[in-house]
């Protein structure tokens, strides 16, 4: 029978692990929230960031800046923030407006308080393996799902199918720091479904609805779905995956919803709490 890999008790599982490293530590842990505008999206993961911080005791200072911001002015509140000994980790939300520089707003975060891992030098800190930044939130939650479950890591072939530095790339190198055999492929690999067929571990992060289906799986395969996509013929969210054809035949998968999304908000916080662990040294 197929393991369904749900997120929920994971994320539970690591927001114990933040409240002890917090209560262990007497800490009080603080997170600088940027948001510009009044997107719904922002809005609605920025009221569950709120909600959650608050039962870890972690406090949170919001700055809301209008849609007409300058960018300098989001650059300079940045590295107010980062500046700010108080702050422990430091979070704007993105994508942004297409005018604004994405590159330079996200690299105003120094890596010990990017706690969302978007800027160059926690990418750089991720590759190296150095411990001084944090991975991106939904690459790490890949890896927190695969330890919760006890799904071994070390020494298995893991395909990725998606190349991008959001995704694909870190949680490559995540896996390789486990010492997994990792090939990445993307919508241009040659004979891409023959190749995921062989995988122990089967990570799809390439953005396109229902792209794999039984024929990229075997039965002993762990299937774990990064892709959010919006299912305009049944009116709800899937993922990169067709659940229904692949879910009662591999060993193991994710769902979506409630898989590897529903983690990323506890990761998030946890790295608020493992800066301020880091910040009280």
């Amino acid at each position: 029978m197929t393991e369904i890999l749900k997120g929920k008790p994971v994320a539970d599982a690591i927001d114990q692990r933040s409240i002890e490293t917090i209560q262990s530590g007497h800490l009080s842990p603080v997170l600088a929230l940027f948001r510009v505008g009044e997107k719904k999206d922002d809005l609605s993961y920025e009221r569950g960031i709120e909600k959650k911080a608050d039962k870890l005791g972690i406090r949170v200072i919001k700055h809301v800046l209008s849609e007409d911001v300058s960018e300098d002015e989001i650059c300079e509140k940045l590295k107010q923030a980062d500046q700010d000994k108080e702050v422990d980790g430091i979070m704007i939300f993105r994508p942004l407006a297409k005018r604004f520089n994405d590159e330079r707003i996200r690299n105003c975060i120094s890596p010990e308080k990017d706690i969302d891992g978007c800027s160059e030098l926690s990418l750089a800190s991720l590759f190296t393996n150095n411990k001084k930044g944090f991975a991106p939130c939904t690459p790490q939650s890949v890896i927190e799902i695969l330890d919760h479950y006890q799904i071994p890591i070390e020494s298995k072939n893991v395909v990725i199918i998606g190349r991008s530095l959001v995704i694909g790339k870190p949680v490559s190198m995540l896996l390789l720091n486990r010492n997994a055999t990792v090939t990445i492929c993307h919508r241009k690999t040659k004979d891409l479904e023959k190749i995921a067929s062989k995988a122990d571990i089967l990570v799809c992060a390439a953005g396109e609805k229902k792209m794999i289906i039984k024929g990229y799986t075997h039965p002993d395969q762990v299937v774990i779905d990064v892709g959010i996509n919006w299912d305009e013929e049944n009116q709800k969210l899937c993922g990169d995956v067709c659940y229904e054809d692949v879910k009662d035949f591999v060993r193991a998968i994710t769902p979506v919803p409630g898989g590897v999304g529903s983690t990323t908000t506890s990761i998030l916080l946890s790295h608020v709490a493992e800066a301020a662990k880091r910040n009280s040294k």
